[in-house]
């Protein structure tokens, strides 16, 4: 399996917002010059995480971005498909192959597999990531 860097980047962009609550809107300037993420590609993804309602925006001078909701609400599995989409198998090695035994043993292994990620990430909340 693969994360994508802007995966990686929500990730980090989400926990930052969480670990400064208290400031109630973050600047993504802020953001972008601790992990040294180029702000445009920030941008882009912060919005993404506000249409997945991870995220509030806030425009204006006094703009920025907080947490839709409070971190034990927010999955690190809803932060990924904010960004990256559903996580599912595009993929049917059974069709490919006129259905040979293989390969839906190769499809069944990767929707197990898959099936538990998703159950890994889903049970990881935003608070468990930042606290301590």
């Amino acid at each position: 399996m693969r994360i994508a860097r802007s995966t990686g980047y929500a990730l980090l962009a989400a926990c930052y917002i969480a670990k400064h609550q208290e400031q109630k809107i973050i600047m993504s300037q802020s953001i972008s010059k601790e992990y040294d993420i180029p702000l445009e590609y920030l941008l882009k993804i912060l919005q993404q995480l506000v249409r997945g309602n991870i995220l509030r925006s806030k425009r204006g001078p006094r703009g920025g971005f907080s947490l839709a909701r409070p971190p034990k609400k927010i999955t690190m599995l809803q932060i990924i498909e904010a960004v990256d989409g559903p996580m599912v198998s595009h993929m049917s090695l059974a069709d490919l192959t006129r259905r040979a035994r293989f390969s839906i043993r190769a499809d069944k292994a990767f929707d197990k597999a898959l099936a538990q990620a998703r159950t890994v990430f889903q049970k990881i909340k935003l608070s468990n990531l930042v606290e301590g």
